[in-house]
């Protein structure tokens, strides 16, 4: 979860009210934050929060905005909503297949100082890496205005012909170079991997703003205590996300003094907003919850004065017609998914700790399930003849999951909004799971026995959800004599004392030597697989003994002792 610092004097005069620090943690209900930490000489307060759907609160500012509005019951206007302007960014078609979508603003007569810097920096970076999954999907860049001529360019150029000095450094450099030699690039270089062309952002007179989402140029990027009037942009590949980050820091910007003026961005190709949006942009859409919806979420009846007046101050539109609520929220966010989701709000406004407490009327008892019964009893067997289990993650990558096992690719069940790709797929087999450890046991003594009992995941276009859990076991045995025979003897073992017959038919896998692998077969059903690991699978973990495994499905066992 996001962890921010702010100075608590900066937060009391954005509250426009002092408290105590156990008066905060009481305010911070209303966030779903917590106090981590308080360093009294430097006024300094460490915030942890809870919310990583609310990238709006990952401020100060944020924090401090919905406090006030649920302690007076009155929001602040944003008038620059929605605003004709004159300024403008005009986008080069170019860009359409490397990073399409720009949004920005403008921030006047407002005096930098060095809370209101560290804030912006601060804001700037969380939402950048974690919102924007390390910039990949947002980089946001603050510019000194005043050496701003519009119209400002967003367009695509080649690495090699252009240069400028970026922050941190004096000399120039062209792009290629801003990529091997500077942190940033190091850093983020990756985003652009494969691009013929790079963003660039430029104005009117030509000079460099920034190379997005790298970094700002030393000429206009450099953002200084004094600096009085401000440029903001956010770069990205969604469209909305990147409007929701220049919604934030306008709204924040505003609550700090300043006068926001909206930038009109125009494109050469359509988006889902059109060709030409202005920016800040409140797309925020009213969400339609019934009085009888709430009722039965929370188990009290309300009142529509109550309903209103909770919403209102927690930032939300209200309007309430024959006991159905129509609740707008505020244009810096986009979070809202479901009904449930404006009926949370509405508790968390009121305060969890005012709601009474209901004993269950009936008395239960719970117990395992027949499929937990029995992945017990696996997990015992293998105890029992010498097996270690290990508890491995059920995310991983397609590298491990195909690459490293020779098996050509195919579909798996992937993760839409991926932070990493080391954790892009659910497993489908436990296998990849045994062979990461055991590449990582080389000094351990052999032999090597170790097992696992869990979950997968396998892709299923029939099933409502487009994929199928299932439970799984395997072992894997390691040292210089390990062999199909006995993995073998191992699989005997676990069958008799389940109470099943099975049989073995040679199949052909890539993760297995030829003629050193069968498929396990219980009722004329295949329930798994046994063999010897490929020497060219081991070569690709980087383990240096013999391997033998099996995998088989527990879910089918079950199925097949009913």
């Amino acid at each position: 979860m996001p962890t921010i610092t702010v100075i608590k004097s900066d937060l009391e005069n954005l509250l426009k009210k002092k408290f105590t620090i156990d008066k905060l943690e009481d305010y911070l209900k209303w966030t779903k934050g917590e106090v981590k930490g308080y360093d009294e000489k430097a006024d300094e307060i460490k915030l942890e929060l809870n919310d990583s759907n609310r990238p709006d609160l990952w401020c100060a500012e944020g924090i401090a905005r919905q406090i006030r509005w649920r302690l007076t019951n009155k929001k602040d206007a944003y008038p620059f909503l929605n605003k004709k302007t004159k300024n403008e960014i005009i986008v080069s078609k170019e860009l359409k297949e490397i990073r399409p979508y720009v949004a920005a603003c403008t921030a006047t007569d407002i005096y930098v100082t060095e809370n209101i810097l560290t804030q912006l920096i601060q804001t700037q970076e969380k939402l950048s890496y974690i919102f924007g999954r390390k910039r990949l999907g947002i980089a946001i860049g603050v510019y000194n205005l005043e050496k701003i001529k519009f119209p400002v360019y967003y367009k695509a150029v080649r690495p090699d012909e252009t240069s400028f000095a970026p922050l941190g450094f004096e000399e120039k450099m062209n792009l290629n170079e801003i990529l091997i030699q500077h942190p940033k690039g190091k850093e983020f270089g990756g985003i652009l991997k494969g691009k013929e062309m790079y963003p660039l952002l430029t104005d009117s007179e030509n000079k460099i703003l920034s190379f997005p989402p790298i970094i700002n140029s030393r000429e206009i990027g450099e953002v200084k205590v004094g600096d009085e009037n401000l440029f903001v942009e956010a770069t990205g590949t969604d469209i909305r996300l990147v409007i929701l980050a220049i919604n934030i820091m306008a709204a924040n910007l505003s609550d700090r003094g300043a006068k926001i003026e909206p930038v009109q961005v125009r494109y050469p190709f359509t988006t889902e907003l059109g060709k030409t949006t202005i920016t800040p942009f409140d797309f925020s859409e009213p969400v339609t919850i019934s009085h009888a919806d709430i009722e039965k979420a929370l188990g009290e009846a309300w009142k529509d004065k109550d309903i209103k007046d909770y919403l209102a101050s927690y930032g939300y539109d209200i309007k309430i017609k024959n006991k159905r609520i129509a609740a707008s929220p505020p244009f810096f966010r986009d979070d809202l998914m479901h009904p449930m989701d404006v009926i949370e709000d509405l508790a968390i406004s009121r305060g969890y700790d005012t709601f009474k407490p209901i004993m269950p009327h009936h008395f239960t008892v719970g117990s395992l399930s027949d499929i937990e019964f029995l992945s017990d009893r696996v997990r015992e067997i293998f105890v029992g003849i010498g097996f270690q289990e290990i508890i491995s993650n059920i995310l991983t990558s397609k590298n491990e999951l195909l690459t490293k096992m020779n098996l050509p690719d195919e579909r798996l069940v992937e993760i839409s909004n991926v932070m990493s790709e080391s954790y892009s797929v659910l497993r489908n087999s436990l296998v990849p799971s045994l062979l990461r450890v055991e590449a990582e046991s080389s000094k351990a003594f052999y032999p090597h026995r170790i097992f696992e009992t869990g979950e997968a995941a396998v892709y299923d276009e029939n099933d409502v959800m487009g994929s199928r859990t299932i439970l799984n076991a395997s072992a894997l045995i390691s040292h210089p004599n390990a062999n199909f025979s006995e993995m073998h003897s191992y699989l005997d073992i676990l069958f008799y004392y389940l109470n099943l017959e099975y049989s073995l038919e040679p199949v052909k896998q890539p993760s297995f030597v030829d003629g050193r692998a069968g498929r396990v077969i219980v009722k004329g059903e295949a329930i798994g697989l046994i063999g010897e690991i490929h020497p060219q699978v081991l070569e690709k973990w980087g383990i240096n003994c013999p391997c033998a495994c099996v995998e088989i499905s527990v879910n089918n066992i079950l199925n097949l002792k009913r």
